[in-house]
């Protein structure tokens, strides 16, 4: 699925609104999303700055390919499991 905005824009955006002291109905309107979509953002972006939101991405890549690793770890020991079940 393609995001319209990528996190450092929704935070830019977030910013932008705080700064011009805009209501939260004119920043909707004015980049196209829904008053949900803001609170939402609000919600997941609320206190974070822009290198806290690439800091998030990469720590979210990582955790990602840590659960991958350990995932090819557990069905090999699986494997290894059935493999001795049937030598004993």
């Amino acid at each position: 699925m393609k995001k319209r905005f990528s996190e450092e824009q929704i935070v830019r955006i977030l910013r932008q609104a705080e700064a011009a002291g805009q209501t939260v109905a004119e920043v909707c309107k004015q980049h196209g999303i829904s008053e949900q979509t803001w609170y939402r953002w609000k919600k997941k972006f609320g206190q974070m700055g822009v290198p806290d939101v690439r800091r998030l991405r990469e720590l979210e890549k990582e955790n990602c390919r840590l659960k991958r690793i350990v995932a090819e770890r557990d069905l090999e020991i699986d494997a290894m499991k059935e493999v001795l079940k049937g030598n004993f």
